[in-house]
């Protein structure tokens, strides 16, 4: 019986030409294609298990060096077991890197720590919270982390890219912080053939963050925001944030691009977030984004474009479109349009009751802007409502009671806004000069100092009287 079973064993490991029959004469088919053979999944034994719950409890409590040889065990004989081989491998690792002081067993280490995420990838990689591009974030940040002497650091820069398109709004912090840097270093290496690029990932960067921060529902808003601002003041510092520069690397895009929506709006989100919509390029993007769709970012756009042409009732007309298509509750954006306007009715058309008009509508939206207070003192300054019918010495005189009205806004302007103090100081300094004198208000009882007096003409300001010192 012994000698019939060991038998049958030599039988079965023999290779199975040894046992075929021998064709009578040579076989016409094309030869067999070799064999897939598909990688097994390693077997989850009880020790795995084990292991698992040793080394998971010990990384909890900080005892990593108890951790180690349990998480290695199940690492290296059952890497399909747990997800937390990697959740916690992660830490582990990282640990073990900072003990060592053997350069030698530091490169293991870091190379091990690249090849968790691989494994994880392989065996974890589909699950829908953390995929395989949430991982590929995390292997990018630790290879910036300990791989620092690779300046360019190109896998990590291929690795990051595939994690935020993957992962869209939902990147990590983290992760878009090193992209941003990365790619901010690469570009100071190499800014010829880096700026393209480092454009492109400040904008994609700055708009992810800009979502996350203004979530309401995301916890991390907050710091979403703090980095928001830290990408946008290193690319602003860069030197690429150059608006010729950005004019001739968009220019043949936006020119390219004219029937593409989304990449019209892109290119002029950035160039209003790095201050260059003065920009012909950021004007041909909104002229031809207007034409698509109407937006708030299109219609400001051309505004600023008639601005810029002399075409200002065209400029007073898109403004006003941007006022419509702004959002009910973005009362910061409105109150700017409405302002630009009021501006150009002063200092362009030279209408000044529809300059206060339009400078009364932002207020209603914004009350602490020193800015109209200033800007409706300059419109009463500039006028002389008195002169028809009137004797010209008496409409003189009369006239100077608009500096009344302006100094009063000069004075409100800077107790609502002291950002505004120093230039309201300097109006109300220059203007008192001309309010009228003792001797001009003499045979005018209604002008006596102290006395109330009411501005005539458009103006209609209640204000009180005053005699030039």
């Amino acid at each position: 019986m012994k000698k019939s079973l060991i038998a049958l064993v030599l039988v079965a490991s023999l290779p199975a030409f040894a046992l075929a029959k021998k064709p009578t004469k040579p076989a016409e088919s094309a030869p067999a294609a070799e064999p897939v053979v598909e990688e097994a999944e390693p077997t989850v034994t009880e020790e795995c298990v084990i292991n698992v719950s040793l080394f998971n409890e010990s990384v909890k409590n900080k005892q990593y060096a108890d951790a180690w040889e349990p998480w290695w065990q199940v690492f290296t004989t059952c890497p399909n077991a747990n997800k937390a081989i990697y959740t916690r491998g992660d830490e582990l690792v990282e640990w073990k890197i900072s003990q060592t002081q053997d350069q030698k067993e530091y490169e293991e280490l870091r190379n091990l720590l690249l090849k968790l995420h691989d494994s994880r990838i392989k065996y974890f990689g589909d699950d829908p919270k953390y995929p395989a591009a949430y991982v590929l974030g995390l292997k990018g940040v630790d290879y910036c982390n300990f791989f620092k002497e690779d300046q360019l650091k190109d896998p990590a820069y291929d690795w990051l890219k595939q994690s935020i398109e993957g992962m869209g709004n939902k990147s990590q912090i983290q992760v878009l912080k090193t992209f941003a840097d990365l790619s901010n270093a690469r570009y100071k290496i190499d800014p010829e053939k880096y700026a393209t690029a480092y454009i492109s990932d400040y904008q994609t960067v700055s708009m992810i963050l800009s979502a996350q921060a203004a979530d309401a529902s995301n916890k991390n808003a907050a710091r979403a925001q703090e980095n928001k601002d830290y990408v946008d003041q290193m690319f602003a510092s860069s030197g690429a944030a150059n608006c010729d520069k950005l004019d001739e690397i968009f220019g043949p895009i936006v020119n390219d691009n004219l029937s593409n929506l989304d990449m019209l709006n892109k290119i002029m989100a950035m160039f209003r977030r790095v201050k260059c919509t003065e920009s012909e390029v950021y004007f041909s993007a909104a002229a031809a984004s207007h034409k698509l769709e109407p937006t708030e970012e299109s219609a400001a756009g051309c505004a600023k474009m008639c601005m810029k042409k002399g075409d200002y009732k065209d400029a007073v007309t898109y403004y006003e479109q941007a006022i419509e298509l702004a959002p009910e509750d973005d009362k910061e954006d409105r109150a700017e349009y409405l302002f630009n306007i009021a501006y150009i009715y002063y200092d362009k058309i030279k209408s000044y009751p529809l300059s206060r008009t339009y400078l009364r509508g932002s207020l209603g939206l914004q009350a602490n802007q020193g800015r109209c207070y200033i800007l409706m003192g300059l419109l009463y300054a500039s006028s002389q409502p008195y002169g028809e019918g009137m004797a010209p010495a008496k409409a003189a005189i009369l006239n100077k009671t608009v500096f009344w009205a302006a100094i009063d806004k000069f004075q409100k302007a800077k107790m609502v806004d002291l950002d505004v103090t120093d230039d309201a100081n300097k109006l109300i300094a220059t203007y008192s000069k001309y309010f009228p004198t003792k001797e001009e208000i003499f045979d005018l009882p209604e002008l006596q100092d102290g006395a109330s007096f009411t501005v005539g003409g458009w103006i209609q300001e209640s204000t009180t009287c005053r005699a030039a010192k």
